[in-house]
């Protein structure tokens, strides 16, 4: 079951990271880099060599925010002094960020993807893996 989940077998890919996404409301239980929160995929995936240099890889996305993720904010804290190309990628990610609010009211949840009507089951792994033609909706207007 844990090769399964990790992807592990022919045109499983990895089905679990891809089938979540993380809905975020306060960013209390989000973490910046390593959930897919905004986007397609991680921060971590998508900006990978700032992750490498960020001091900060553990964050939560409401400390993020707090401190200050816009371009030359206190949440950009690095290992050595960013090369120019890095400092682009700091304001991609800051772009990237720039629409995110955060709802101090409402609890982060996770959002299963592939039956976003019913949330996850067994059921629906079941038929993930045994019907070939089975897509998985991404509801863009969900996004953060």
């Amino acid at each position: 079951m844990c090769n399964v989940r990790s992807g592990v077998g022919v045109g499983v890919g990895s089905w679990f990271d891809d089938g979540i996404r993380r809905v975020v409301g306060d960013g209390s239980h989000t973490l910046f880099w390593h959930d897919n929160w905004v986007g397609e995929i991680t921060l971590r995936n998508t900006f990978p060599r700032l992750f490498d240099l960020v001091m900060n890889q553990e964050s939560l996305v409401d400390e993020m925010s707090r401190i200050g993720w816009v371009d030359g904010g206190g949440a950009w804290v690095w290992r050595r002094r960013l090369l120019v190309w890095e400092e682009e990628s700091v304001r991609e990610c800051s772009a990237l960020l720039h629409n995110v609010v955060l709802q101090e009211q409402t609890h982060d949840t996770w959002k299963w993807l592939l039956d976003p009507i019913h949330s996850y089951s067994e059921q629906g792994v079941y038929r993930f893996f045994t019907t070939t033609d089975e897509h998985v909706v991404r509801n863009q207007t969900d996004d953060v």
